[in-house]
């Protein structure tokens, strides 16, 4: 695939963002709760928004700041000071869905491109003309758009940038304009606060009209899960969207672990990257990446569909562990990488490990010894709790193991 093609990213915070960067992301996409929909989650604030934005410059990244809250009067009267700072701090581009937001980014952040986010539900030719006249450089399509009708509206409309989803969780409204949150439990999926009522468990009854007996609908052992969608998984699909005019591919997933980014931007670096390993690299996403099952959504014409049998898939392989410091040394005519570990689930020895460095490329080995950092002593195994325990470990490869990296164990 020569064309260059984007891969964007999710950011829930710094660390994630670094995550990301390392394994091949060309961009990331954060914000800050007050104006972006991960209320909850988002760990960047001012000062560290300032950061991540100079961080990934410095990279020569990018970094796309999400304002795509559908606002209240109460977030119009706070939001020309927080694009002041924005116009200050230069990110690549602004995420917007609302006209009003858009109104008060053009007065505030010139200079700053505007891209439309998939709230705003763009799905045809003319109103991505009409928002391209209201100044906006790039479409982030809504889901429910399909591979035909991307090719007509990149040929109506050649100079819009276009974004598309390629991989992640499904809101079950698709798009993500959904109510059952807000309607539950007062909380605004809309204003960044969902508590994804879609992924809960349903007790379902029917009561026919005219009688009070209930009768209770249970698909099967595991109970309802009427609402769940499977997970978007375009990774078949890259070269027919590259050929259908998509300029960036957006992977989902802000609240997701950085061993999650690893592994996702991993394989779709690679997969843009060599396309004839794209049937490997499926492989690896449903038989070693936590999901809901996988689905193509809409694009190639069928229905979506939902996971109605459980809430989600569990591999065999689990992540152990991510690299904080790399030491390549040699001995004799051997080479080792000296990693320092920080330890997420339990790790021991004799486990057989898979090393996940950038751009998807793995190291296997059966775990042989590693030290605690503190006693410098070998131990038999290590645990995740309590902030993550800290372990030495020497890897005989003549790759260099770089920071950042994940490591999995196989749990079976």
């Amino acid at each position: 695939m020569s064309k260059k093609i984007e891969l964007l990213a999710p950011a829930g915070n710094f660390l994630k963002m670094k995550t990301a960067l390392a394994h091949g992301a060309d961009a990331v996409y954060l914000g800050i709760p007050d104006f972006s929909l991960r209320v909850r989650i988002n760990d960047f604030n001012l000062k560290t928004l300032a950061e991540a934005i100079s961080y990934a410059h410095s990279k020569k990244k990018k970094v796309y700041v999400t304002i795509n809250i559908f606002a209240h009067n109460d977030h119009i009267k706070k939001l020309p000071k927080y694009l002041s700072l924005l116009n200050k701090l230069k990110p690549d581009a602004l995420i917007i869905s609302d006209p009003g937001i858009l109104a008060l980014v053009k007065k505030h952040c010139p200079k700053i491109d505007i891209h439309l986010s998939t709230q705003a539900n763009c799905t045809n030719y003319e109103a991505v003309k009409f928002w391209q006249k209201q100044g906006v450089r790039r479409i982030i399509l809504g889901r429910e758009v399909t591979l035909s009708e991307i090719k007509e509206i990149h040929k109506k409309c050649p100079k819009m940038e276009l974004e598309y989803f390629i991989h992640g969780a499904m809101c079950m409204s698709y798009s993500g304009r959904c109510f059952l949150s807000k309607d539950f439990i007062d909380r605004s999926a809309n204003l960044g606060d969902c508590v994804q009522p879609c992924r809960w468990e349903y007790d379902v009854f029917i009561k026919a009209k005219g009688h009070s007996e209930e009768l209770e609908l249970v698909k099967e052992e595991h109970g309802s899960y009427l609402l769940n969608s499977k997970d978007l998984c375009l990774i078949k699909s890259l070269p027919d969207l590259i050929k259908a005019g998509v300029a960036s591919f957006k992977i989902e997933g802000r609240a997701k672990s950085v061993y999650y980014l690893a592994n996702i931007v991993g394989i779709y670096k690679q997969a843009i990257e060599n396309p004839k390993k794209i049937n490997f690299l499926y492989k690896e996403l449903l038989n070693k990446i936590t999901h809901r099952g996988y689905t193509t959504g809409f694009l190639l014409g069928k229905k979506a569909e939902q996971n109605v049998k459980n809430s989600h898939f569990i591999p065999d392989w689990e992540f152990c562990g991510q690299v904080l410091e790399s030491q390549v040394k040699k001995k004799g005519t051997k080479f080792f990488n000296v990693l320092k570990v920080k330890v997420h689930n339990t790790i021991k020895v004799g486990d057989k490990v898979e090393i996940i460095l950038p751009n998807y490329d793995i190291i296997k080995l059966n775990l042989k010894e590693m030290l605690d950092t503190k006693t410098k002593q070998a131990i038999n195994e290590a645990h995740g709790g309590g902030g993550g325990q800290e372990i030495i470990l020497e890897i005989l490869s003549n790759k260099k193991i770089p920071e950042l990296s994940v490591l999995r164990r196989l749990v079976v």
